[in-house]
């Protein structure tokens, strides 16, 4: 198979050069589409507050489906990297191959879902009967299209495993602005269209994942990423899905992990008001502006460090990580000292409740003082991931999201009400992030030396 140049200039090209040239692309996508997010709930808060609130409560369930596909897209990525890195080409196309039937299993498995088990889902989350109503209408779209989600995100991983993040660039900027387009006339019934609320955003989300879908397949089709997907003599190969999941799966638990965070979350907040449990929505939307650029720069590092990693180039990793280190902690502290100074414009961008403008307020405030933290932190667990390691950064996510957030949440609720239980964000990164470094630094000690040794 004829050996693009792309994958090679992984481990020839000028470091800092090669990051932004990989990463851009990716960084201004996942900004796009972050934007998108906060466009959509906006859209849907015009709507009412309880509106918002089902959008957070359904939250969490759409964010186990985009695990699903992240995970399974990192580890492919990942694969295909290494693969590439030790100029095994027909093992990384093959690995492609098998991803893309998984895809399309997970799509008919969210549909089925979707059409079966959608009201069962929301009553997990709230017993709220208004927002069980608002939140099955939503989710079952979702669900029923949810084959859209799988194949655009476990694509788009994967050709970036190949080195080009300029077509995953593209995919999402179709889905985007398809979105962004959609959603008044779907929510608000403009012109020749029904007016369907939350489902309306629902509905525009699918069309639009659809509509990225057909250019990926496009793409596939008539050869233009690195390597050839074709069937033919194709062979099922379970030891494939161990390579992917070995670092896959610990993603797909580290994403649900959000999940599960976000509905303890609004189980807690419910005590207090509904209006608290869309505050809360705001901010996780807005958060995806802050961190889904960081995800676009691991786009760019993830590639270059498990090239060089297959190809045992120490130097090389070592100047990428410096560079992607001090970039991801540059703006996630750029975006902690706007949220400081904006708190009230930026919840005002959503509704003018005062009471959601009170609450959104203090809830940016003090969340964001663990921005310049989080961004250093997404890199550490890429890092392990681009090293074929996800068990490390299994340990952080779990113990950021879950072992110290949660209780810590309850616990500064119980003592401090409401204005108290954000800073439990902060807390929590602290106290993971410390163990966190030091693994690596041993991990990566240890693994230089064996590179050098060999030399």
């Amino acid at each position: 198979m004829k050996t693009n140049q792309r994958s090679e200039l992984l481990g020839k090209e000028k470091i800092l050069p090669l990051l932004f040239r990989l990463s851009i692309p990716s960084i201004f996508s996942m900004a796009v589409q972050a934007m998108y997010n906060i466009v959509d709930s906006i859209y849907v808060a015009r709507l009412g507050t309880n509106e918002l609130a089902a959008l957070s409560v359904a939250f969490p369930i759409q964010m186990v489906l985009i695990s699903i596909g992240v995970g399974t897209g990192v580890g492919t990525s990942s694969l295909v990297a290494r693969c590439l890195g030790m100029k095994k080409q027909e093992e990384a196309a093959n690995a492609e191959r098998h991803v893309i039937i998984i895809a399309i299993v997970y799509g008919i498995l969210g549909a089925l879902t979707g059409i079966f088990l959608s009201e069962n889902l929301i009553q997990l989350f709230t017993s709220d009967a208004l927002l069980i109503s608002l939140g099955k209408e939503y989710i079952r779209i979702i669900l029923m299209g949810s084959v859209t989600l799988f194949f655009t995100t476990i694509v788009d991983n994967m050709i970036r495993g190949e080195g080009n993040t300029v077509i995953p660039m593209i995919a999402m900027l179709i889905g985007a602005f398809t979105n962004i387009i959609l959603d008044p006339f779907l929510i608000y019934g403009i012109g020749p269209f029904p007016e369907m609320g939350v489902g309306g955003a629902a509905l525009a989300t699918v069309i639009a994942r659809f509509a990225c879908c057909v250019f990926l397949i496009f793409i596939l089709i008539t050869g233009r990423n690195e390597l050839q997907i074709n069937y033919k003599n194709f062979r099922l190969d379970i030891s494939i899905f161990k390579e992917i999941y070995t670092v896959g799966f610990p993603t797909v638990i580290m994403q649900t992990l959000g999940s599960i965070m976000i509905s303890l979350l609004n189980l807690i907040l419910e005590l207090y008001s509904s209006t608290a449990i869309a505050a809360a929505g705001i901010y996780f939307k807005l958060q995806s502006f802050v961190f889904m650029p960081v995800v676009g720069l691991t786009h760019g590092y993830l590639p270059i460090m498990g090239y060089n990693y297959g190809h045992k180039k120490p130097e090389r990793m070592k100047k990428t990580m410096k560079y992607t280190f001090l970039t991801a902690f540059s703006y996630t502290t750029l975006s902690f000292i706007i949220f400081q100074l904006f708190p009230e414009g930026i919840v005002r961008l959503f509704n003018d409740d005062p009471e959601l403008i009170s609450i959104g307020s203090m809830v940016l405030k003090a969340i964001s003082l663990s921005f310049p933290i989080a961004g250093p932190a997404i890199i550490i667990s890429t890092t392990f991931q681009s090293m074929g390691k996800g068990l490390p950064g299994l340990f952080l996510s779990l113990s950021r999201q879950l072992i110290i957030l949660i209780p810590v949440f309850a616990l500064l609720g119980k003592y401090f009400g409401l204005n108290g239980v954000w800073y439990a964000f902060l807390i929590a990164e602290l106290l993971s992030f410390i163990p966190a470094v030091s693994w690596l630094r041993h991990d990566l000690k240890n693994v230089f030396l064996r590179m050098e040794t060999a030399e």
